[in-house]
């Protein structure tokens, strides 16, 4: 078994990652080390382990090995509904009596349990939605079948008891969140007040069609973070990384989830995809949202994608700082646009 000797003392996090990152960890390969604000992940061979960081945000919270045990569960449920065979399972993280660190299962490594680690099959990047834009790989077929895959998804997803009023609450604490950040002095050059107000008159406008949504059992949970970076192209397409942590981030309407992904598409230079996804999909679920609440999604969407951008500044040590000011201002225009294609409801 994998190991690595460490002193008595308590293991850091530093100590978990510097075994995990070593070939001694993934059986001799040593591993390509991604990470990101919640989480490192480790992938070799054909096996990806990801560990959860311990930290406390206002939507939620790995802080206790409790906590990240129960979210590594959580991700693996989860996420099998749309990745059936990619998300393996849950193993610890231990420290064996000899004072090594060393993968689990238990029976194979027992001692005291440091941590968590969700354990996942390996997919080929080059097949991942935006690998695949970049390199001009994607079809029409690609589409289709991502398509019918989502349909067959959200038709099955579980429907959430809420309100017309509640759902729209959450789209107005949702842009008191973007206030608070976006017309900080620290992004005063976005010049963000104009679209803010703008999405404020549209939700104020469409609020009834958009309750109307929530009313009428269309929000489900969902995936919740339904990115390109997080769909493999596959014959039979698989979605990965779906927002375990917090329940209200998965409780959607699938057209606003879809609204985000054709965002995220356009942003790789590929605005086809969003229409022809949403039109497949409805087609195959035997409904079409209003317009109205389309572009409500469209912009409400790239303004969080801008509010998020903008907020890695915020961070202490940001990572890549150059990067965050210009996508803010890109996600910015998005939302102009799509406020600027709203119409009236039929």
């Amino acid at each position: 078994m994998p190991a690595d000797t460490l002193s008595p003392a308590a293991v850091s996090d530093e100590d978990k990652v510097r075994f995990l990152a070593s070939a001694r960890a993934h059986g001799g390969v040593r591993p390509e080390v991604i990470e990101t604000h919640m989480s490192w992940a480790f992938a070799a061979g054909d096996r990806v382990l990801k560990l959860k960081k311990p930290v406390r945000m206002p939507f939620l919270d790995f802080s206790t090995l409790e906590a990240r045990h129960f979210n590594c569960s959580e991700e693996v449920r989860l996420n099998r509904r749309l990745a059936p065979g990619v998300y393996l399972g849950v193993v610890p993280l231990v420290r064996t009596s000899a004072g090594a660190l060393a993968v689990g299962p238990p029976d194979d490594a027992p001692g005291e349990v440091v941590d968590w680690l969700v354990a996942m099959r390996r997919l080929p990047a080059a097949r991942f939605l935006d690998a695949a834009l970049r390199a001009g790989a994607v079809s029409a077929l690609d589409i289709d079948r991502l398509g019918d895959r989502l349909a067959q998804f959200f038709a099955a997803a579980r429907r959430v008891d809420i309100s017309g009023k509640q759902y729209v609450q959450r789209f107005e604490a949702l842009q008191a969140a973007n206030r608070s950040v976006l017309l900080g002095p620290s992004f005063a050059e976005l010049k963000a007040g104009p679209v803010l107000d703008a999405a404020d008159a549209l939700l104020s406008r469409h609020a009834a069609l958009l309750g109307e949504r929530a009313e009428r059992g269309h929000v489900r949970e969902g995936h919740g973070d339904l990115r390109p970076e997080h769909i493999a192209l596959n014959d039979a397409p698989v979605v990965i990384d779906c927002l375990e942590f917090n329940a209200a981030l998965r409780e959607v309407d699938p057209f606003d989830e879809l609204a985000f992904l054709g965002l995220e598409c356009r942003m790789l230079g590929a605005p086809w995809i969003e229409s022809r996804l949403i039109d497949h999909v409805a087609g195959a679920l035997g409904e079409q949202p209003p317009a109205a609440v389309r572009s409500l999604y469209g912009a409400f969407r790239a303004l969080l994608r801008a509010r998020l951008s903008a907020a890695h500044l915020l961070d202490s040590q940001p990572r890549t700082r150059e990067r965050w000011l210009p996508q803010a201002a890109r996600y910015l225009a998005e939302a102009r646009a799509a406020l600027a294609g709203a119409t009236s409801p039929s």
